[in-house]
Formats: structure tokens, C-alpha cells, sequence
């Protein structure tokens, strides 16, 4: 008994793990509608603060940050990518809430799936085929139906949602290249580190002020970094290598799925009864989509 409990424990406690990241990381978006600084700066100043949380953290438990030319190279564009995405989610948070932002910025599922596909010759199943539609018929009861109402501002928000997802998928693919030469933990550090170099040079390309005006805009900025940046992911990266793929990919559904609760409850987002069967719908497709991705031997 002892022995079949042992597994079954080990499993439930990274599941544990897991959707209790995901469900600090759902909070990312409020932080940032709570922040009242430019959209570069807040994304600059989670990694800053995240990733002095993170180096410290790496100095203690004495790992080695740097492992040569190729893994420096590879963490430097992860971080670049990184940059980007978080320079165009921010702003898509601006336009249309942090729901459906945080709900286009999952569709990365589908742009990994394609480059695993293209790059890493991975193999795609009936599942992706079939969430593929899914999730485009899910977004276009969204935002499709009522498309030229819109602002276009709101119009916006939904292209750099899509193309966050996108550049998300770059940050992923470097990651997972420079993971090859390093550990985790220490990838992350770097990664964040190099993240928070762009954005910096972004924000200053951009003349955005890094002036923080309030109390209220420097609590969400600290709680962002701690709680989205820092103990989100080291609670993530700590259970995602003792769970199946796909209660995985089921629990990671908390974030987008809570994001879109939170924008209801404390932002007041007006939703209709269509709406609510596309985000659903587009929920279970990214789901499918986690599930539709088979490595090659």
C-alpha cells in the first residue's frame, strides 16, 4: 500500500503545485490594470524586481548562470521574444480588459504546436486538428459578431493579443534550446534578466516614463513581480515535471479561465450568454491544443 500511495502522492502534491501557480499567475493582468504606469514600464519593472528575487535566489543555491556562448546566445533571445510579447500584451490589456487579453495571449498553444511541427519535427494528432476551429470559432463569438461595432482601439487590442501569442512562442522555443545546457532555475534567472535589458531599451526607445506615481501603482508593480514573476513560476516549474501531460494541461486552464473571472468580478466586464459559450469554447480548444502535440521518436 505504502507503495501505490507513494506515487499517487507525489502526483497530487505537484498538482497541487501547479494549479497554484497558475492561479497566482491568473492575477498578472489585474496587476497591470492596477499599475498606473506606461505598458513597457510595468512589464520592465516586473522583471527588474522579479528578477533580483530570482538571482538572489540563484546565488543561494549556488548554480552557475552562465554555460557557455551557445546558452547565453539562446537565453538572450528568449528574453527578447520575451520583451516583445510583454511590450504588445500590456497594451492589449489597455484595449480590451485583462480577460480576453490574457485569453489571446493562450492561443500561443496553436503557435507552438505549428513551430514544434515546422521546427523540432514534431507530430500533430486529431486533436489539434479538431482545436484549431474550435478555438477560432470560439474567439469569433468573442469578438467576431459584433466586429465593426467595435472601437478601434478594441480592434487593436485583439491583433496584439494574437501577435503576443506569437512572439510568446519564440520565448518558449529559445528557452526550451538554451534548457539543454542548463538548469531550469538558472535559465529562468538569466531569461528574466535579459528580458528586463529589453525592456528597458524599449521603454526608453518609446520615451516612456519610468516614474512610478503612486503607492497603489508600486504595490501592484511589487505584487506583480512576486507573486506572477517569482512564485508563480518556481511553483509551476517545481510540479510540471511529475504530472501527466494531460492533467497538465487541464490545471494550466486556470489561468486564462480565472483571468477572465477576475476581469468580471473586479473590473465589472460585461459578458453575454454567447460569449460566455466562445470563451468556454476556446477554453477546451487550448486544452485540445496541449493534448495535440505528440514528439518524434
Amino acid at each position: 500500500m505504502k507503495r501505490r500511495g507513494k506515487p499517487w502522492n507525489i502526483r497530487t502534491s505537484a498538482t497541487l503545485k501547479v494549479m497554484g501557480g497558475a492561479c497566482l499567475i491568473s492575477f498578472s493582468a489585474v496587476f497591470v490594470t492596477l499599475a498606473h504606469t506606461e505598458p513597457t514600464v510595468s512589464a520592465f519593472y516586473r522583471m527588474v524586481l522579479g528578477g533580483g528575487i530570482l538571482m538572489v535566489l540563484t546565488l543561494v543555491k549556488g548554480e552557475r548562470l552562465f554555460r557557455g556562448r551557445r546558452q547565453f546566445l539562446t537565453v538572450l533571445a528568449a528574453g527578447f521574444f520575451m520583451a516583445v510579447d510583454l511590450t504588445l500584451w500590456h497594451r492589449c490589456i489597455r484595449f480590451v480588459g485583462p480577460g480576453l487579453a490574457t485569453l489571446l495571449a493562450n492561443f500561443q498553444v496553436f503557435f507552438v504546436a505549428a513551430a514544434g511541427a515546422v521546427f523540432l519535427r514534431e507530430r500533430l494528432n486529431w486533436k489539434l486538428a479538431l482545436a484549431i476551429p474550435m478555438a477560432v470559432g470560439g474567439l469569433y463569438l468573442i469578438v467576431g459578431l459584433d466586429w465593426d461595432g467595435f472601437s478601434s482601439d478594441y480592434k487593436t487590442g485583439v491583433v496584439l493579443g494574437l501577435m503576443a501569442a506569437c512572439c510568446y512562442t519564440g520565448y518558449l522555443l529559445f528557452l526550451r534550446m538554451s534548457q539543454a545546457s542548463s538548469t531550469t532555475f538558472a535559465t529562468i534567472t538569466l531569461a528574466t534578466v535579459c528580458t528586463a535589458l529589453f525592456l528597458g531599451l524599449f521603454s526608453a526607445g518609446q520615451r516612456e516614463s519610468f516614474a512610478v506615481p503612486d503607492l497603489q501603482s508600486w504595490v501592484a508593480l511589487a505584487a506583480y513581480a512576486l507573486v506572477s514573476q517569482v512564485l508563480g513560476w518556481l511553483l509551476i516549474t517545481s510540479g510540471i515535471g511529475r504530472i501527466e501531460a494531460s492533467r497538465l494541461g487541464l490545471v494550466l486552464l486556470l489561468q486564462p479561465t480565472l483571468a477572465f473571472v477576475w476581469d468580471v468580478l473586479f473590473f465589472h466586464r460585461p459578458v453575454t450568454p454567447v460569449e460566455a459559450v466562445g470563451a468556454v469554447l476556446a477554453l477546451f480548444a487550448i486544452y485540445l491544443g496541449t493534448m495535440g502535440r505528440v514528439a518524434k521518436p
